[in-house]
């Protein structure tokens, strides 16, 4: 297995593949984003001589869909100008880029799920930052490979699952949408095929999320239900939800490259979400005051 380096391992995605990394001996380093701004040259070019990683997952991204709208310059900044000067320092160095995107680039109009060939349409200036970002991989490398994901949670977040457990604890009132549909992936299942994927020396463009696919609203009660939190959820509509960015209604990516591949399907929504769960009580970390004896 190759040396890796991982920026925005400070992250949910970037944690679990560093520690993932290391439990199998695979020789890894990670960076947050404090420790590498994917957006200096410079500092890239020193980390990648420094290291010496045979690949690089790049984690590290502008993942706020809303603030997005408003602060279009620094996603772009992140998502595009970050992705693009990896990929060139990389290119110069003949190190392999895995960069991780998002269902976001996709307007989700239809209910089929989306392979990885379907012509993109990104609703957000998130989404459109995220596509710009493959794009400049795409243009800049051959030697890279770009997998988009969706819904992610995991560690101890910032995820949907969490604050909707938190708010439950704190006794808000808890308000989902039932017409957003996708799969939720857990970083705790991702992370293992993307050091697969490295493994298996792939390019090219993958689909890899956990199988199914739910509304954000069965997967908030579920959630609550596995956690043994006793909180109501109103059902809404997208429409109804203050938010400046839209969202794609139908998110569900067909993972078939990956299949393809001929590597078995990632466990359903539903198993990584117990998975989660299993994994947040093991560390004491669900809300104390609504956990069922």
């Amino acid at each position: 297995m190759p040396r890796l380096l991982i920026s925005g391992a400070a992250g949910q995605l970037g944690g679990d593949l560093l520690d993932t990394a290391t439990a199998r001996g695979i020789p890894a380093v990670g960076f947050s984003h404090a420790a590498l701004d994917i957006t200096d040259r410079t500092a890239v070019a020193r980390a990648l001589d420094e290291q010496g990683p045979d690949a690089v997952i790049n984690c590290a991204a502008w993942t706020n869909v809303d603030g997005a709208e408003s602060h279009a310059d620094r996603a772009f900044a992140v998502n595009l100008k970050g992705a693009r000067l990896l990929a060139e320092e990389c290119a110069q160095r003949d190190v392999l880029l895995m960069h991780l995107s998002t269902d976001y680039v996709f307007d989700g109009e239809s209910p089929r799920p989306i392979p990885e060939n379907a012509a993109p349409a990104p609703l957000s200036i998130y989404g459109a930052s995220k596509l710009a970002g493959e794009e400049a991989v795409r243009a800049v490398s051959d030697n890279h490979v770009i997998v988009r994901t969706s819904g992610l949670y995991g560690r101890d977040g910032p995820n949907f699952l969490l604050k909707v457990l938190h708010r439950a604890a704190r006794g808000e009132q808890l308000r989902v949408v039932t017409d957003q549909v996708t799969a939720p992936t857990w970083t705790g299942h991702l992370a293992p095929a993307l050091l697969r994927l490295i493994e298996m020396h792939a390019t090219g463009t993958f689909h890899l999320t956990n199988s199914g696919r739910t509304s954000w609203y069965e997967f908030a009660v579920s959630g609550l239900r596995t956690a043994g939190l006793a909180s109501a959820v109103q059902p809404i509509l997208s429409a109804e939800l203050p938010a400046s960015a839209r969202r794609p209604q139908h998110a569900v990516l067909d993972n078939c490259a990956w299949l393809h591949a001929g590597e078995p399907a990632l466990p359903t929504w539903s198993v990584a979400l117990d998975d989660y769960i299993g994994e947040l009580r093991r560390r004491g970390r669900l809300p104390a005051s609504l956990v069922t004896a």
